[in-house]
């Protein structure tokens, strides 16, 4: 057999530079400082390394401690997975300083803050007991959260609102630990967008389709005067990856057409995997006009309690 390989090539003529004179991306003077024992939020911070999200992190930190300054809401728009993995204190806590101006949750969101709050527990093992047709069945969550919506249908509220009002009115032991208790006793806009028969209480014979329809659709509308009113001010998307994007997107576009200025403003996804939808229509589209956008890849549980530490140290 004939051999078909070629000869090896021969290096000794490459032509080389001094690294001395080359640019380098990187430098020991980006590198971060070690950690000392009793470090404050922003001596952690101003040991970042100076690389991505080392930069990025303490930018958006800045910027939003500056909108808080000067008064600018602070919107933030969430998936239900952030309140099932234990941030309500968290975020209850932010609302209570004034440092949240306003919640967007999708409907899952005020089916798990509705079971923390009259049981203490959520999240139910779904493949235990989907095979029998029970999944997404508990009584009480359905009775409670369709009364809630057709109560607040009757009365022209959004579907926020409506339900905080309902775990007040039913004084539920674990009331402290509910967001939208909570936002509805300290009066924080809390909205909720609804993707009808995506969340379980859909399947209850209590579901009212005209009623989760209006209230969703005025929590539409009140969201949207929250953005006409985010020029300077930051949009937190965490955990959302499809509903809560696309409906930024939409109330941006509307208040933009009815003549609100819109453009300076800062926003950010949290989340632990990047998708489209909030890279695009969070981070990048919003911000083509003017502000800046930040994209934090991390599980829920550790970055948004660094994110409130940050924000909270920084306006100290």
């Amino acid at each position: 057999m004939s051999n078909t390989y070629p000869s090896p090539l021969d290096f000794k003529e490459l032509h080389t530079y001094s690294v001395h004179g080359r640019h380098s991306k990187v430098t020991v003077k980006d590198f971060a400082k070690p950690i000392q024992a009793g470090m404050t939020v922003a001596d952690l911070l101003s040991g970042l390394p100076g690389q991505f999200a080392g930069l990025d992190f303490p930018e958006f930190i800045e910027r939003t401690a500056a909108s808080i300054r000067n008064h600018c809401p602070v919107l933030v728009g969430m998936g239900a997975h952030v309140i099932k993995v234990g941030l309500n204190p968290v975020l209850i806590d932010l609302m209570r300083r004034g440092i949240i101006s306003a919640i967007a949750l999708n409907g899952a969101g005020i089916i798990h803050d509705t079971e923390i709050a009259m049981v203490g527990r959520t999240s139910e093992e779904v493949a235990d007991v989907l095979g029998d047709g029970a999944f997404g069945a508990a009584r009480e969550t359905g009775e409670v959260l369709n009364d809630a919506i057709r109560h607040g249908a009757a009365e022209k509220i959004g579907l926020g609102q409506a339900v905080g009002n309902a775990l007040l009115r039913h004084d539920f032991p674990h009331n402290d630990q509910s967001l939208l208790a909570q936002a509805r006793k300290i009066n924080i806009p809390v909205t909720v967008h609804v993707a009808v028969g995506t969340d379980i209480i859909h399947i209850h014979p209590g579901a009212d389709g005209a009623a989760i329809g209006q209230t969703s659709y005025h929590d539409f509308q009140v969201f949207s005067q929250l953005v006409a009113g985010l020029e300077g001010g930051v949009y937190i998307n965490i955990g959302s990856a499809v509903l809560l994007p696309e409906v930024f997107l939409k109330a941006l576009t509307v208040v933009r057409n009815l003549g609100h200025e819109v453009k300076k403003i800062t926003t950010a996804n949290f989340d632990f995997i990047r998708h489209y939808r909030p890279a695009t229509n969070v981070v990048h589209r919003p911000t083509l006009e003017g502000g800046k956008g930040y994209n934090f890849t991390g599980h829920h549980e550790l970055m948004i309690p660094l994110l409130a530490s940050a924000i909270v140290d920084s306006l100290q």
